[in-house]
């Protein structure tokens, strides 16, 4: 099995070639644990951790 990658900057999953929140290029598929964002504005966690954009991200990455 093939493990996602994740941008090292924002840490969220990514499929394509860049990420949708940086635009920036550079991955890494070395991730530990996973939280989904359903709804930024109601996410006491997304506030806590920044997010700005709803989705999957890893909570940690090498």
């Amino acid at each position: 099995m093939t493990r996602k990658k994740t941008c090292k900057r924002c840490k969220i999953f990514v499929e394509g070639n860049e990420c949708p929140i940086c635009k920036g290029d550079q991955f890494t598929t070395n991730w530990q644990g996973r939280i989904a964002i359903l709804d930024k504005k109601k996410s006491i966690v997304a506030q806590k951790i920044g997010v700005e954009v709803d989705g999957e991200y890893a909570i940690k990455t090498k």
